[in-house]
């Protein structure tokens, strides 16, 4: 797969800063007053991550970025609905971010619900079920383990969204965003990609 130039350098960027905090040698900068005193009229992040609500899950961190370097739009199992995906929109066309990062992560309480719920639509949190089942019905294998399933609803809501976001679809159509699948490890830290594009990143001890 060929990866846009600038995507290709802000891949890098995030997975290397992941490679620090995973070593222990997190050295984030812009994030003191003075770099949101920088920013406070405009803002230009170098990626737009969608993640998980979830508490353990802080992209921010686990990346080594600062404030100003991601845009981050986070909601339970990163389901995805019309305000999540205009969200991911407005940072495509009007922040023109190169890198749409799609994270998922472990013992994701949403998948766990999901699978204890399949196939039925429960009296609560139906709107999120309603977007996890598909990756289900899509492989029922995904029911052996949460994580299992995590990885394949990651993959399936980049086909919602190029399904359902002409915006997303044309950027990535012309070039202009790469979709980046990824899954957060907790045990290691690491940010693993779903898809084999490592070899064409060219990174050292990724």
């Amino acid at each position: 797969m060929n990866i846009p130039k600038e995507s290709k350098e802000v891949l890098i960027r995030l997975l290397k800063g992941n490679e620090q905090f995973v070593n222990g040698k997190y050295e984030a900068k812009n994030i003191t007053i003075e770099t949101l005193r920088a920013l406070a009229t405009y803002q230009n992040p170098h990626a737009c991550v969608l993640s998980c609500s979830d508490s353990r899950v802080v992209p921010e961190l686990i990346f080594e970025a600062g404030i100003g370097e991601l845009f981050v739009v986070r909601i339970a199992g990163i389901t995805v609905g019309t305000n999540v995906m205009e969200s991911i929109e407005y940072a495509v066309k009007k922040l023109n971010v190169p890198l749409l990062m799609l994270l998922g992560h472990d013992n994701c309480g949403v998948m766990e619900y999901a699978q204890e719920s399949y196939p039925e639509l429960k009296e609560h949190f139906q709107t999120i079920l309603k977007c996890v089942y598909p990756a289900i019905d899509i492989d029922k294998n995904s029911l052996e383990s949460e994580d299992k399933l995590a990885k394949h609803h990651t993959i399936w809501v980049e086909e919602f969204l190029l399904n359902n976001s002409k915006i997303i679809r044309e950027a990535v159509d012309n070039k202009k965003l790469y979709i980046a699948k990824c899954h957060l490890s907790h045990q290691t830290g690491k940010v693993h990609m779903l898809n084999d594009v490592l070899d064409e990143l060219e990174i050292e001890e990724i």
